[in-house]
C-alpha cells in the first residue's frame, strides 16, 4: 500500500500545480525557448521553506578549497522563471528541472520522505554537498530519480541505514556520498549497488560507515570505475584484488591506523597485479594498509602517467625505488609514517616540476649536494620550483636560520618548517609570499617580534607560530588577516594586551594565545567571533571578570580554556541550550560563588575542570545528567556538605576521573556514584587521547599525581582516578569499589574514615597508587593487596592500624614513609614481628585464600611495569609541548587539518 499511497499523493500533486498554472500562468508562444514548467516552480519554492539558512550549516573553512558558501535560495522568487534562479539548470525544450545544484547553500532542515524535492522526477543531476540535514535519513524516495546520472550528498549530515532504492539508479555515472558519518552501509546492499550501476564511472564513500562491508564485494564494482575513493569508512580485513578495475584514473584506500596494528592488509601478488593492470591510474593513494610484505620495487609497475603517489603508513620496509622520483608527470610524492623505509633521493633524480614532497618519519634522507635550502634556486636541475604551491620540511633536523631563498617560492601557498630547530627571525624575504594560506613554524626556537609585513598575507587562512621565542606584543596588523580561520600564538614570549583588532576577524574558528604574558581583561569583544570552535587563553595573567556572552556567543564553540588566570567574579550563567562545548576549564582563578546550573545544557560536554578557585557551592549533583562527562575535577575549592545519592542511575556513567580533593565535603564516602562509574569497571580500554577532532586540539588538566601536581597536556583513555582527599568523610570504605578495576590512582587521605581497609581493594588489579594516609582506620593490611602488581605507591601513614605487613611483589619495594604512625604495625620495612605475630599472619593468609570477600582476582606478575601514571608524568611533564610531532603524526594521519590535505 505504501507504493500507493506515494502514487496518489504524487498525482494530487500534479493536478494541483496544473490547476494553479491555468489560473495565474500564461506561456508567451513567441518565445523560443520554454519557460521553467509550473508544478516544478511551486516545488521549488515549496523545497525552500523546508529549510531555514544557518552560517554553521555549510562551514566553509573545513572544506576548503571549495568556494565560500552562500544562500543560493535567496534568489528564488514566485512568479519568475525557475529556469534562471540560482543552481537551476533546465531542458529548454521542456521546461523540465534537470539540474539542482546548491552545493554549500547554507541550509539547514530534515528532508523527510515527502519533501517537494522529490516531485522533480526529471532531474539528472543533483548536488546537495556541504548543507547541514540534521542527520536525516537517507530517504528511499532519492531512488525514483530514474534519470539521474550524478548524485552529489557529500557531507550533509546524513544517516540511518542505506536504502535499498539507490541501486534502481541504474544510469547514475557519479554518486558521492563521502563525509556522512552516520550513513550506514551494508554487505547486501553494497553488493546490489556495485552489480546495478553498471555506468559508474566515480565513486566516493569516504567516512560512510561501511565496517558491516566484507572486502570481497569490492570485487563487484563495475569495470567502468574512473575513481574510486574509499576512505576512513571501516572496512577491515584484506583487500581483494580489483584489478579488473582497470580504467581507475585515481585510487584513494584511506584507513585510520590503530594502536594494536592495522586493520586492513593487501598481499604481495594482490598489489603486483593491482599496479600493473592500473595503466591509466594517475592518482593513487593508500594510508594505513598494511603492506608490510610488499617489495617496494614492485611500485616500479605503476603507470608512467602516474602524478601524485602517497602510501601514508602503510609500514612499507626496504629501499624506497628512486627512479619513481624521475615519473615524468609526478608532481606528488608522500611516504610519511613508513619508519622502516630507507633509500634515498638526490637533486640528480629530479625531472620534473615537484609540487609536493613528504619524507617525515622515513629513513629517506634527500641528498642535494650541499644545502636543500640554498639548492632550491637551482631550477634547471630542480625543475621549475618557482610554481611550488606546497612545501613540507616538518619534523627535521634543520638548525640555523631560515634561508632568505624561500622568499624566491612566490607561488608557495602552504610552508611547513614545524618541529625543527630553526632559530633567529623570520627573514625578511618572506614578505614576497603573497599566495600563502598556511604558515606553520610551530615547535622551532624563532625568535624577534612578529613581522608587521604579514598582513600582506591577505589570503592566509591558518598561522601556527606556537612554542618558539617571539617577543613584543601581538602585532595590531594581524586584525587585518580577514580570511584568517586558524591562529595560534601559543607558548612565546608575547606580552601585553590582546588588540580589539583580531576580534573583527569574523571567519576565525581557532584562537589560541595561551602561555605568555597576556594582562588586561577578557574584552567582552570576542563574543563577536560567532565562528569560534577552540578559545584558549590559557596560562596568562588576564584579570577583571569572565564575559558573561562567553556561555552563548558561539553555537559551535567545542573549547573554552580560561585556565590559570587571575579572573574573578562568578562562571558565567548563559551557557545554553545546543552547546557544542566539549571541554570547559576555568582551573587556577579565582573564582566565586556558585557553580551555575546552565552549565547542563552542554550535553557534550566531556571534561569539566573548575579546580583551584573560591567556589562556595554544595556538589553539584546536577552535572550527573552530562551523559558525557568524563572528567570532573572541583579540587581545591570551598565545596561543602555531604555529596548525596545521585537523582539518575546512569549519571556520570562515563567518568573516568572524579576528583573532589582539598575542599570541606563530610558525611560518608559517595559509594552510589561509585557504584554508577561503569567507565571504571571496565579495564579493556583503547588507549587514546582526549582532544577535539576537528581542530588537532589536545585536552589538558592539572592533577596530583602520586604526591606530585602535573599538567598533563595529553590526557590517555586509560587513565582512571579517584582523589577525594582533604575533605571531612567519614565513615567505612564501601566494599564495591573493589569493582572498579580499571583504576589506575585513588586517594582517600587526610579524611576521617573509620574501620579496616576492604580486602576488595585487592581486586583493582590495575591500581598503580593507594593512599590511605591520615585517617582513622584500623585492624590488619589486607593480603589481598599483595596481587596488586602494578601498586607503586602505597601509603597508610597515621591510622590505628596493626598486625604485620605483607609480604611480597609490590611490598618489598616501599620504604618507612609507607607506614609510619602506626604503633601496631611490624614487619618489612618495619622492626620484625614476633613469633606470636608471625603466626597470626599466617593464619591470616590461610583465611584470606578461603574468604569470599571481593571477586577472586589472582595473578602474579614476574616484576612490575612502569604504569600509565609513571609514563604520563616522565612522557608529558618533561616535555610539556601541546603537539608533539611523533603523536601529531600517529593521530593526525592523512587528514593533517593544518594543513588542508586530503
Amino acid at each position: 500500500m505504501g507504493w500507493l499511497a506515494r502514487f496518489l499523493s504524487f498525482l494530487l500533486f500534479h493536478l494541483y500545480f496544473h490547476a494553479s498554472s491555468s489560473l495565474s500562468f500564461s506561456f508567451n508562444s513567441s518565445f523560443s525557448a520554454m519557460l521553467c514548467q509550473h508544478d516544478q516552480s511551486l516545488a521549488l519554492l515549496q523545497f525552500k521553506k523546508t529549510f531555514s539558512i544557518r552560517s554553521d550549516a555549510s562551514p566553509w573553512e573545513s572544506y576548503f578549497p571549495y568556494p565560500k558558501p552562500y544562500p543560493k535560495t535567496e534568489s528564488w522568487k514566485e512568479g519568475t522563471d525557475c529556469c534562471s534562479w540560482d543552481g537551476i539548470t533546465c531542458d529548454f525544450e521542456t521546461g523540465n528541472v534537470i539540474g539542482l545544484h546548491l552545493s554549500n547553500s547554507l541550509l539547514f532542515g530534515t528532508i523527510y520522505s515527502n519533501n517537494p524535492l522529490f516531485f522533480l522526477l526529471h532531474l539528472q543531476s543533483l548536488d546537495l554537498s556541504y548543507n547541514d540535514f540534521n542527520n536525516s535519513h537517507l530517504s528511499p524516495q532519492f531512488g525514483q530519480f530514474l534519470n539521474l546520472k550524478y548524485l552529489n550528498l557529500s557531507s550533509s549530515n546524513f544517516g540511518g541505514e542505506f536504502p535499498f532504492e539507490i541501486s534502481y539508479l541504474s544510469d547514475l555515472v557519479s554518486l558521492d556520498l563521502s563525509l556522512n558519518d552516520f550513513l550506514i552501509l551494508e554487505t547486501t546492499i553494497f553488493n546490489k549497488l556495485a552489480q546495478n550501476l553498471t555506468q559508474l564511472q566515480e565513486l566516493d564513500l569516504t567516512f560512510v560507515n561501511m565496517s558491516l562491508v566484507a572486502p570481497s564485494s569490492l570485487m563487484n564494482l563495475s569495470s567502468s570505475l574512473t575513481s574510486l575513493r574509499l576512505g576512513y569508512c571501516g572496512l577491515h580485513g584484506k583487500i581483494p584484488d580489483i584489478s579488473h578495475l582497470s580504467k581507475l584514473v585515481t585510487l584513494h584506500l584511506l584507513f585510520w591506523d590503530s594502536y594494536g596494528g592495522l586493520m586492513i592488509e593487501i598481499e604481495p601478488m594482490t598489489f603486483d597485479r593491482l599496479v600493473r593492470n592500473l595503466t591509466k591510474i594517475r592518482v593513487f593513494r593508500l594510508r594505513g594498509v598494511n603492506m608490510s610484505m610488499v617489495a617496494p620495487s614492485s611500485l616500479m609497475n605503476l603507470s608512467s602517467s602516474l602524478s601524485s603517489l602517497a602510501l601514508i603508513y602503510c609500514e612499507l620496509q626496504g629501499k624506497f625505488p628512486d627512479n619513481i622520483i624521475q615519473r615524468p608527470n609526478l608532481q606528488l610524492l608522500d611516504l610519511w609514517g613508513n619508519e622502516h623505509l630507507t633509500g634515498s633521493l638526490t637533486r640528480h633524480n629530479w625531472k620534473n616540476s615537484f609540487r609536493h614532497l613528504d619524507l617525515s618519519w622515513t629513513k629517506i634522507p634527500v641528498y642535494l649536494d650541499y644545502d636543500f635550502i640554498g639548492n632550491l634556486k637551482s631550477l634547471e636541475t630542480l625543475g621549475e620550483l618557482t610554481q611550488l604551491t606546497e612545501l613540507d620540511l616538518s619534523d627535521n633536523s634543520f638548525t640555523g636560520q631560515i634561508s632568505s631563498s624561500f622568499g624566491s617560492l612566490k607561488q608557495l601557498s602552504s610552508l611547513y618548517l614545524s618541529y625543527n630547530n630553526f632559530n633567529g627571525q623570520i627573514p625578511s624575504s618572506f614578505e614576497n609570499l603573497k599566495q600563502l594560506r598556511s604558515l606553520d613554524l610551530d615547535n622551532n626556537n624563532l625568535s624577534g617580534e612578529i613581522p608587521n609585513y604579514f598582513t600582506n598575507f591577505t589570503q592566509l587562512l591558518s598561522l601556527s607560530l606556537s612554542n618558539n621565542r617571539f617577543t613584543g606584543p601581538i602585532p595590531v596588523q594581524l586584525g587585518r588577516l580577514s580570511c584568517l580561520v586558524n591562529m595560534d600564538l601559543s607558548n612565546n614570549k608575547l606580552h601585553g594586551r590582546i588588540p580589539n583588532s583580531i576580534f573583527k576577524l569574523v571567519d576565525l574558528t581557532v584562537l589560541i594565545l595561551s602561555s605568555y604574558n597576556l594582562t588586561g581583561e577578557a574584552s567582552s569583544a570576542t563574543c563577536k567571533l560567532k565562528s569560534l570552535q577552540i578559545l584558549d587563553l590559557s596560562n596568562n595573567s588576564l584579570n577583571g571578570f569572565i564575559p558573561q556572552c562567553l556561555g552563548n556567543f558561539s553555537k559551535s564553540l567545542s573549547v573554552l580554556h580560561l585556565g590559570m588566570n587571575k579572573f574573578h567574579g562568578t562562571i558565567p550563567e548563559t551557557f545554553s541550550v545546543g552547546s557544542s562545548l566539549r571541554y570547559l576549564n576555568f582551573n587556577g582563578n579565582q573564582l566565586q560563588r556558585k557553580i551555575p546550573l546552565s552549565i547542563s545544557n552542554c550535553r557534550n560536554l566531556e571534561i569539566l575542570d573548575l579546580g583551584n578557585n573560591n567556589i562556595d557551592d554544595s556538589f553539584p549533583h546536577f552535572l550527573g545528567t552530562l551523559s558525557n562527562l568524563q572528567i570532573l575535577i572541583l579540587k581545591s575549592n570551598k565545596l561543602h556538605g555531604l555529596v548525596k545519592r545521585p537523582t539518575a542511575n546512569y549519571s556520570f556513567s562515563k567518568l573516568r576521573i572524579f576528583y573532589l580533593s582539598s575542599n570541606m565535603f563530610s558525611g560518608p564516602l559517595p559509594a552510589e556514584y561509585f557504584n554508577n562509574f561503569k567507565a571504571m569497571v571496565n579495564s579493556d580500554v583503547k588507549m587514546e587521547y582526549m582532544g577535539d577532532p576537528n581542530n588537532s586540539y589536545d585536552y589538558s588538566v592539572s592533577l596530583t599525581l602520586k604526591g606530585l601536581e602535573i599538567e598533563l597536556v595529553k590526557i590517555q583513555t586509560l587513565l582512571t582516578t579517584i582523589d577525594l582527599s582533604g575533605n571531612k568523610f567519614t565513615g567505612k570504605i564501601p566494599q564495591l569499589i573493589g569493582k572498579l578495576k580499571s583504576l589506575k590512582q585513588l586517594n582517600l587521605s587526610h579524611n576521617q574514615l573509620t574501620g579496616n581497609i576492604q580486602p576488595s581493594l585487592g581486586n583493582l588489579s590495575n591500581l598503580e597508587s593507594l593512599d590511605l594516609s591520615s585517617n582513622l582506620l584500623v585492624g590488619r593490611i589486607p593480603m589481598q593487596l599483595v596481587d596488586l602488581t602494578f601498586l607503586q605507591v602505597f601509603r597508610v601513614s597515621h591510622n590505628r592500624l596493626k598486625g604485620p605487613i605483607p609480604e611480597g611483589n609490590q611490598f618489598n619495594t616501599f620504604d618507612n614513609t609507607s607506614y609510619e604512625g602506626n604503633l601496631g604495625l611490624c614487619g618489612f620495612p618495619l622492626e620484625k614481628c614476633n613469633s606470636k605475630e608471625s603466626q597470626q599472619s599466617a593464619a591470616s593468609k590461610e583465611d584470606d585464600s578461603e574468604s569470599k570477600i571481593g571477586f577472586g582476582w589472582k595473578v602474579v606478575l614476574a616484576g612490575y611495569g612502569c604504569g600509565v601514571i609513571f609514563g604520563i608524568a616522565m612522557g608529558y611533564v618533561v616535555f610539556k609541548t601541546r603537539n608533539p610531532a611523533w603523536f601529531v603524526r600517529m593521530v593526525e594521519g592523512f587528514q593533517k587539518p593544518k594543513r588542508f590535505k586530503n
